[in-house]
């Protein structure tokens, strides 16, 4: 592989050019934010902005960018030694990740997305919670459209503050637990050096074997905190702007192949992970629902029909999840709806549902005074 580097000071986090002791507290926290970028020269800027203007005395800065063709790298080399900037060939977001991971020094790293920006506070927040044993330390995002102007809703909602010991149940019984994607957590080294380097067992995404790991090599510790924007522009992989039929088989198929990677982390941990627990996950339900609904033929799981998905959801149910009463019950209108309404009307609802940007003010309103969004 041919990488061309610009080398910046790399900030506290760099100093003496090792990596730091694992931080047992939150003053001993030197971070390192990664930020993995492709062709996004119209944002890049305001994430490395974000992750500069960190109010903490100890951060370093590591742009990767993985052959964008855009004007990312002028954006970038006009941060000059303020950065390290790393330029290599495409290949992927994985494999940014890889290469901006080991080119860090914090026993504390973010990775974060190049179309999202932290808020200034996010590492005083953390350090304020930090301890040993943390795995990952997770808070909440605002949607914000690609101005950066928000859309007035925060996720994940966390109704219910989760211990360490229910994200590992919820994800021993279920497969999956309330979490952001990626910009939204921040990762102890000592946890990151078991996984990394990074392969595709989750997909494309490099956050996904990172937020399923989590819970079973370390504490997931949940700050009910929006302390990122997260961009949704059309153009992310993880966010929803418009309805995609394709789009929700696809993220099913990859939620069952990072499953069968959470199955491996846990045995390796001596946890073990029943085969049918996925399809308990009130997480994964909503998506499964959708492809089934919207586009049958490409659906990636066969044994999947009405009745079928009623039971998991029923059986789910049954199963704590962090959800309130109030969220359980939104999600199983909404699936019956979508199951069985016309189809012009079952589109609508999805839409509304994963893009919420396109949510009537009337529904907002609602979903706000019953409690099932804050």
């Amino acid at each position: 592989m041919v990488m061309e580097a610009r080398q910046g000071t790399g900030g506290a986090a760099g100093t003496g050019g090792g990596i730091h002791a694992p931080a047992r507290a939150g003053d001993e926290i030197r971070l390192s934010v990664v930020i993995p970028n492709y062709n996004y020269a119209r944002f890049v800027g305001d994430a490395i902005d974000s992750a500069l203007g960190l109010d903490w005395p100890h951060v370093e800065v590591i742009v990767v960018d993985d052959g964008s063709t855009d004007g990312s790298r002028a954006v970038i080399e006009a941060y000059g030694p303020r950065i390290t900037a790393l330029f290599q060939p495409n290949q992927g977001q994985v494999g940014a990740c890889n290469t901006g991971f080991v080119a860090s020094h914090g026993n504390v790293v973010i990775f974060l997305d190049s179309d999202d920006v932290l808020d200034p506070s996010v590492v005083r927040e953390a350090a304020a919670a930090w301890r040993p044993g943390i795995s990952k330390l997770q808070f909440q995002m605002r949607s914000v459209d690609a101005d950066l102007v928000p859309h007035g809703s925060f996720f994940p909602q966390y109704h219910q503050v989760p211990t360490p010991d229910e994200v590992r149940r919820w994800a021993t019984s279920t497969g999956t637990y309330p979490t952001p994607p990626g910009s939204g957590n921040v990762y102890s080294r000592e946890f990151l050096q078991k996984i990394f380097p990074l392969d595709h067992a989750g997909g494309r995404a490099s956050d996904s074997c990172c937020i399923a790991a989590a819970p079973f090599l370390g504490d997931v510790i949940t700050l009910p905190k929006p302390l990122v924007s997260y961009r949704i522009h059309g153009k992310n992989d993880g966010a929803f702007s418009e309805l995609d039929t394709r789009r929700f088989g696809r993220e099913v198929a990859r939620a069952t192949q990072l499953f069968g990677y959470a199955q491996r982390i846990a045995a390796s941990a001596g946890l073990s992970v029943a085969d049918d627990a996925i399809r308990y996950s009130l997480s994964l339900l909503p998506y499964r629902v959708a492809s089934f609904r919207l586009d049958p033929t490409a659906h990636p799981l066969p044994r999947d029909h009405r009745v079928s998905l009623l039971g998991d959801l029923f059986h789910g149910l049954r199963r704590p999840q962090g959800m309130t009463w109030r969220a359980r019950a939104a999600i199983s209108i909404w699936s019956v709806l979508v199951l069985f309404a016309p189809m012009w009307l079952a589109s609508r609802i999805v839409l509304w549902r994963f893009a919420t940007g396109t949510r009537p003010q009337a529904l907002v309103r609602s979903m706000r005074a019953l409690g099932i969004v804050r």
